[in-house]
């Protein structure tokens, strides 16, 4: 299982970016697969999480209405389409793929995990 996530880089606040996590070794469709982000001093935390059996995507507060996940099955990639970007959205973005429910278990439910990619909010 192997993942690849890439897209990041630097962005004026409102503006927009598209992460891109390449997955190999696996079949998305059968996997949840999430996307986490690390600013320095601050924990892992989830953004969205996609259910791979049923496309169900869970988003965490702090991106509702301005994130959104999707997946391209036979590209086997799925994106993070961030838009309104905010500076505190400044992180290390990383994608996960855990178990078919791994989306219930937040960190504890993935189990494999890519390289991570810098996304810089600033004017």
């Amino acid at each position: 299982v192997q993942l690849q996530a890439s897209g990041g880089g630097l962005v004026q606040p409102g503006g927009s970016l598209r992460l891109s996590c390449a997955a190999s070794g696996f079949n998305p469709d059968f996997y949840a697969v999430a996307w986490f982000r690390q600013a320095p001093g601050k924990e892992r935390e989830r953004v969205s999480c996609l259910k791979g059996s049923d496309g169900t995507t869970y988003y965490a507060d702090s991106v509702k209405d301005r994130f959104t996940t999707s997946r391209d099955n036979a590209k086997r990639t799925i994106y993070l389409q961030m838009n309104s970007l905010k500076s505190e959205d400044t992180a290390v973005y990383y994608c996960a793929a855990g178990a078919g429910n791994g989306c219930r278990y937040g960190i504890h439910g993935m189990d494999h995990w890519g390289k991570g990619t810098q996304v810089t909010v600033s004017s």
